[in-house]
């Protein structure tokens, strides 16, 4: 077989029965979610669905991350609010094209890089997050609803944790999703569907670019906004890939996937869809439904399409009650439990930076927020931690004295440093001994500059010694007030 052929159908058609079912399965529960999260954002169903049935067939060919799922997403969802509501759909529209060519130019910038940046902590407290929000997105579909549609949730996940002791042959989300439709809709039982949550139309997504004035007002208007949903769609779908990479045990290219989201972005703005990212939930389950190619994204993304334009009264039928139970099994799986029990063998400060960022993300339902400050407050815990500075001194038998240095110099440790020298009592020359240390920051090289200049001013010789190389390169480019020798 022909090399390209061979990697054509390794990359696509390694897993393919598991990626189609798998992709089946997501396409079902993509369709409340994508609706739902159209109502959020102020604009009409199909919308989230086109965006959805895009991005979904475009990051399967672009994306760094294959099997992960990307659709219209609800925190993309709650950033647009505003901006439908001041200027309308097709505004909308432009900001999610140029939402897609920022990420395009992250992507190129390799930003994606800029992940392992974010703790282990930081990423469980999001992990754990977002299993509690999807949980909590479930509970008001059991307002006002009756002992059916709790026995109807209860059987769906009998039937997905059970099946799967019987055979792994199908997905049991898909099986249970059948079966409790099936079920409902020959016990002519009353239950709320999918068709409650809104009108779908039956027609394929056309290509269209926004109806606005290409002024620089109308960039002025919409940059705010596609500079915070691309970064809030590169934050989640970075984190999301690295989730599915543990999940599967394989490695994804992120810079890659940024390119990916921002070409699917920029499409999905010009065939009337609003701009969406990965989604954890519906990762999940493709992973669990046995999807790990770029087919069960694919599947996932023309399936939903297949499903609204020839099976749209069907799909309309589907009791929430099925879906639900799907996604409380998702939050269920997503959630990482183990994470609570490790909770007192892990260091406090790790403790706190996970629970703040799920406590700020549920309280919010932001996840950018969530993340930013577990972040920051992991940034202030490591400078607190390595912002210790020892120096010791001691008189040398030519009548000198040395300081040496231990720790890390940069500018949470300039005063300590500075406060140290006895400049008054010391002897006329004076070694300062960097070989404990690394000079990182202007701040530090400007504290070093100061001692040696109080020295200098009363007559007395300072000798800077083992520097290594970069703190030696940093401290000949910025320069001190007096010599430094080796």
């Amino acid at each position: 077989m022909h090399p390209a052929l061979q990697s054509f159908r390794d990359t696509w058609f390694f897993n393919s029965r598991r990626d189609i079912l798998a992709g089946i399965t997501v396409a079902l529960a993509l369709i409340p979610e994508a609706i739902a999260f159209s109502i959020i954002a102020g604009v009409d169903p199909m919308v989230g669905l086109y965006a959805s049935f895009c991005i979904a067939v475009t990051i399967a060919f672009t994306g760094g991350r294959p099997g992960m799922i990307s659709a219209a997403t609800g925190a993309m969802a709650l950033l647009m609010v505003t901006l439908v509501a001041d200027h309308g759909l097709e505004y909308l529209l432009a900001a999610t094209i140029l939402t897609g060519v920022i990420q395009i130019i992250a992507g190129a910038l390799k930003l994606g890089r800029f992940i392992t940046f974010i703790p282990h902590s930081v990423m469980l407290g999001f992990v754990n997050a977002l299993a509690i929000l999807i949980f909590m997105a479930q509970l008001p579909h059991f307002e006002g609803a009756g002992w059916l549609m709790y026995t109807m949730v209860a059987a769906t996940l009998a039937i997905i944790y059970g099946l799967p002791r019987i055979t792994k042959a199908v997905p049991s989300a898909l099986v249970a999703i059948v079966i409790i439709t099936a079920v409902v809709i020959f016990g002519g039982w009353e239950l709320k569907t999918v068709g409650d949550m809104g009108q779908v139309t039956r027609a394929l997504p056309l290509f269209a670019l926004p109806q606005v004035a290409f002024s620089l007002e109308t960039l002025l208007i919409i940059l705010p906004y596609s500079l915070t949903l691309a970064m809030v769609g590169m934050l989640e779908s970075l984190l999301t890939a690295s989730i599915v990479d543990d999940m599967t045990d394989t490695r994804s290219d992120k810079n890659k996937e940024l390119r990916g989201q921002g070409i699917a972005n920029a499409i999905a703005g010009c065939f009337g869809g609003m701009a969406g990212c990965a989604m954890i939930g519906q990762s999940v389950i493709n992973v669990k439904s046995g999807g790990r190619g770029r087919l069960s994204t694919l599947v996932a993304g023309v399936f939903l399409m297949f499903l609204i334009l020839v099976l749209g009264d069907i799909v309309m039928r589907i009791p929430m009650a099925a879906l639900v139970g799907v996604m409380i099994m998702v939050s269920v799986g997503t959630f990482d439990w183990k994470s609570l029990m490790d909770l007192r063998k892990i260091p406090a400060a790790d403790s706190i930076v996970m629970v703040s960022t799920v406590a700020t993300v549920v309280y919010t339902h932001d996840l950018a927020k969530g993340v930013a400050l577990g972040v920051i407050l992991s940034a202030i815990i490591f400078g607190w931690r390595i912002a210790r500075l020892a120096i010791n001194d001691e008189l040398l038998d030519c009548g000198s004295k040395r300081y040496r240095v231990q720790g890390q110099m940069f500018f949470a440790t300039c005063t300590d440093f500075s406060e140290t020298f006895d400049v008054q009592a010391d002897p006329g020359r004076v070694e300062i001994d960097f070989s404990g240390s690394h000079v990182w920051d202007h701040s530090a090289v400007a504290a070093i500059a100061r001692v040696i200049t109080k020295y200098s001013a009363l007559g007395k010789e300072v000798v800077i010694t083992g520097l290594n190389t970069e703190s030696q390169r940093l401290i000949d480019r910025v320069g001190l007030a007096a010599p430094s020798g080796h």
